[in-house]
C-alpha cells in the first residue's frame, strides 16, 4: 500500500543517507537472563539497506554503495510494502545444511552472481518516516517481522531466543555456526557502540596475508595449502600457518594464475620451507589456535 503523497515527501526528508552500524563486542561466555534476546551471527558481509520509494542502496558498514554486486537483493527489497525503511542486516551464502558460508560470499562478489545469496535481516531504524533508533530492539524487531511477513527468499527475517544465552550458544555451536550475537532487550540503536551488543563465537575467523603456497598432492589441481601471515602492532609479517581446505576450484585457479604472474619466485625470509611467493592477498581464515598462539591449526579458508 503507498502513502499519499504529501505523507511520503514527508518521509523522504527524513530517511538518513546512512547510518552508522552498531557494532557487537567479542566476549567469552554468552550472557544469561530474561534482559538478554539473542540471535544467530550469520557469516557474511554486514549490510544496510536504504529504501527509497522503491531505489535501493545496499551499503556497507563503512558506507560504501555495493548494490551494482547484488542485484536480486535490491529488487527484493524494492518490492516491500513500504515507501521508505532503512534496514540492517548480514548478507550470507548458505550451505545446503542451513550453515552459512564466507566463502560463498566472497566467490558471488567476485563474479556479481547474488543469485544463492540470502539477507538475514536483524533490525529496522527507519519505516516511512518514523525514526525507530530510539525504541527498544524488541519493538523494532517487532516491526520488522511485521513488514517481512510473508516475504521468501532472498530476504530472511533473524529471528531471536529471549533469556538462556549460554544453553543458546551451545545449540549453535552443535550445529556448527558462526556463534551468536546478544543484545540488551531494552537497547536502543546507538550507531558505532560497542556496549550493549555482544558476540560469542564458535568458530574464530581472522583475515591473514597471502604469503605464499606448497606444491599439489595427489588429484588437487593448482596449488597445496596457502601460506598466511598476519602483521603485528610494530609492522612485522608474522607467519601464522596454513589453510588448505575450504579452497573451492575457481578460488584455487584464481590463486594459481596469480602466483604465475607473482613477480618474486623466492620464499619471504618468514616462511619455514622455501614455497614461492605471491603477491600480497587478504585472506579469511577459520581456525583453531593451538598452544602456540601464532600458530594455526585445523584452518580453513
Amino acid at each position: 500500500m503507498r502513502m499519499p503523497r504529501s505523507a511520503a515527501h514527508r518521509a523522504r526528508s527524513t530517511l538518513p543517507t546512512f547510518i552508522k552500524p552498531r557494532l557487537s563486542q567479542l566476549v567469552t561466555d554468552a550472557p544469561d537472563g530474561p534482559d538478554w534476546l539473542h540471535e544467530i551471527k550469520y557469516d557474511g558481509y554486514r549490510m544496510h539497506a536504504r529504501v527509497d520509494s522503491g531505489d535501493v542502496r545496499l551499503l556497507t558498514r563503512t558506507g560504501l554503495d555495493w548494490t551494482h554486486k547484488y542485484r536480486p537483493i535490491a529488487t527484493a527489497l524494492s518490492k516491500l510494502p513500504v515507501e521508505q525503511a532503512y534496514l540492517d542486516g548480514e548478507l550470507s551464502g548458505v550451505h545446503e545444511d542451513g550453515t552459512t558460508s564466507f566463502a560463498i560470499i566472497q566467490a558471488a562478489s567476485d563474479t556479481r552472481n547474488a543469485d544463492n545469496l540470502i539477507f538475514f535481516l536483524f533490525d529496522l531504524l527507519v519505516l516511512d518516516g518514523a525514526d525507530l533508533i530510539g525504541l527498544p530492539v524488541t519493538e523494532r524487531k517487532a516491526r520488522l517481522a511485521t513488514l517481512l511477513k510473508g516475504v521468501g527468499p532472498p530476504l530472511q527475517y533473524s529471528d531471536h531466543q529471549i533469556g538462556r544465552g549460554p544453553g543458546f550458544h551451545a545449540q549453535a555451536c552443535k550445529l556448527g555456526l558462526e556463534g551468536i550475537v546478544s543484545k540488551r532487550a531494552d537497547s536502543p540503536y546507538v550507531p558505532g557502540n560497542r556496549g550493549l551488543w555482544v558476540k560469542t563465537k564458535c568458530l574464530n575467523r581472522e583475515e591473514f596475508v597471502v604469503v605464499g603456497w606448497s606444491d599439489p598432492e595427489g588429484s588437487r589441481p593448482y596449488l597445496g595449502s596457502l601460506l598466511l601471515g598476519y602483521y603485528d602492532d610494530a609492522g612485522k609479517l608474522i607467519y601464522a600457518g596454513r589453510a588448505g581446505s575450504g579452497i573451492s576450484d575457481a578460488e584455487l585457479e584464481s590463486f594459481g594464475v596469480e602466483s604465475n604472474r607473482s613477480p618474486s619466485r623466492r620464499c619471504l625470509s618468514m616462511c619455514r620451507r622455501p614455497e614461492q611467493a605471491v603477491s600480497a592477498h587478504r585472506s579469511s581464515s577459520r581456525a583453531c589456535f593451538g598452544s602456540d598462539p601464532n600458530s594455526l591449526r585445523r584452518s580453513s579458508f
